[in-house]
């Protein structure tokens, strides 16, 4: 199960502080380098104008913690990098518990769970805690202190490309800016680079592939800002990729335009994977698939979830863990991004060669015994046979005669092998 080998690198990534930008950052993005040599960083200094965005100052910590009254170590980033607000500014200095207050964050209705909170684009420090610790704080003074820096650098991103027959793109975008979040924020990254390799391992590719591990928000931006002309014009489809590491739900955000070969895709493929699956309006959508179908950019971006980001209640906390994200909940949305790449590649419009009716008995495409699969796959040939007109997708006549196309592959090989279907269109989104 490929998902036991996601998980075992999410759990070398784990203990990692990453934000929008620093050190966190790159070091993730080496450890991902592994696994996939070819994957090149590239660094924004602070500063660089994205459209009406600007690259903030580079954030690295060092260290973080709160001593009580008593001199005993309260708060510990070291023990949990949520403890610390991100990008919160140096500090060290004596407060008394109420100054102390204005600063600490907590959720009183999760009383065991630390929040994850961050002010990136205001100056500001903070700490994170539960609330049982908080109403366990006794009256005196504490230190504070917050080793941290706030300089002009850079922001690092990763891309990969890979080239195919056509220059014609799918577009894979995933984000590496949170400490240790699970769902929220490893299991994107991770599934996005086993599909890379599963992508670099085919012995041919339709398409080009482009993916890139980014900051969310402000990565996208930065990235589109620098190659907007050229991704709208070779992007035919996308997935932005984050929570779809838990075992829970399948969930699907459409493309702005809602009718991309993204969304046909993906809503073929989640039907035929879990038809309890929970499909959201692009209005509340809120990660980077937002800024890619922004007004002007206009990409074909959907995304595809296990549970939806804001949608269980680990989210933003250290709940969300690696507990909460399993093997089995990797392996299952692996699988369905997966097999929205094979259909985006194997889909084409087909031609029947004769006229009327083939006979399959002569060709040896009709089973001599009949059992419950033979008859099913011949049920499922007949059907797709009747709809090869030369006009309709592959995945247009899956759809029709409702199967998921990946049980129609060896159907459409072995009917072409008898030279019983001609390819018309091999590339019929466009």
């Amino acid at each position: 199960m490929i998902g036991k080998e996601i998980h075992k690198l999410a759990q070398e990534l784990w203990p990692i502080c990453r934000s929008i930008t620093g050190n966190g950052v790159r070091q993730s993005l080496k450890i991902i380098q592994k696994h996939i040599p070819d994957l090149k960083m590239y660094e924004v200094p602070s500063g660089t104008k994205c459209f009406d965005w600007t690259v903030p100052k580079e954030w690295n910590i060092n260290d973080a913690y709160i001593l009580d009254p008593q001199g005993k170590k309260i708060i510990d980033f070291k023990k949990s990098n949520l403890h610390v607000v991100g990008y919160s500014i140096p500090v060290n200095k004596t407060l008394s518990l109420d100054e102390l207050k204005a600063h600490l964050y907590t959720l009183p209705e999760q009383p065991d769970a630390i929040p994850y909170i961050t002010s990136y684009y205001s100056p500001h420090w903070g700490f994170c805690l539960s609330q049982i610790q908080y109403e366990q704080l006794e009256e005196g003074n504490y230190q504070v202190v917050i080793d941290s820096e706030l300089k002009d650098g850079h922001l690092t991103y990763a891309e990969l490309l890979i080239p195919g027959e056509s220059e014609q793109e799918v577009f894979l975008s995933s984000y590496v800016c949170h400490p240790s979040l699970a769902n929220n924020e490893l299991s994107g990254p991770t599934v996005t680079i086993f599909l890379a390799k599963w992508l670099l391992q085919q012995e041919k590719l339709k398409y080009s592939y482009r993916i890139i591990l980014i900051p969310e928000t402000i990565g996208s931006l930065t990235y589109l800002s620098r190659h907007l002309d050229e991704i709208k014009a070779k992007v035919i489809a996308g997935y932005n990729i984050t929570c779809i590491g838990d075992n829970r739900d399948y969930s699907y955000i459409p493309s702005r335009a809602e009718n991309t070969l993204s969304d046909t895709v993906a809503q073929h493929v989640l039907h035929h994977t879990d038809q309890a699956y929970k499909t959201y309006s692009f209005y509340e959508s809120g990660s980077d698939e937002r800024r890619y179908c922004a007004p002007g950019v206009d990409l074909p971006v959907a995304c595809i979830m296990r549970t939806k980001y804001n949608h269980y209640p680990e989210y933003h906390t250290s709940l969300d863990d690696l507990n909460l994200v399993t093997p089995e909940g990797l392996d299952g949305g692996y699988l369905a991004l997966q097999r929205c790449l094979e259909v985006i590649e194997k889909n084409e419009v087909l031609k029947l060669t004769v006229l009327c009716e083939p006979q399959l008995g002569k060709r040896g495409l009709y089973p001599n015994l009949s059992t419950k699969q033979s008859n099913a796959m011949v049920s499922n040939m007949m059907n797709f046979i009747s709809y090869c007109d030369g006009t309709l997708s592959t995945l247009e006549i899956a759809q029709k005669i409702q199967v998921p196309m990946w049980e129609l592959y060896e159907i459409i090989e072995n009917l072409k092998e008898a030279k019983l279907l001609e390819v018309v269109d091999n590339n019929p989104h466009l």
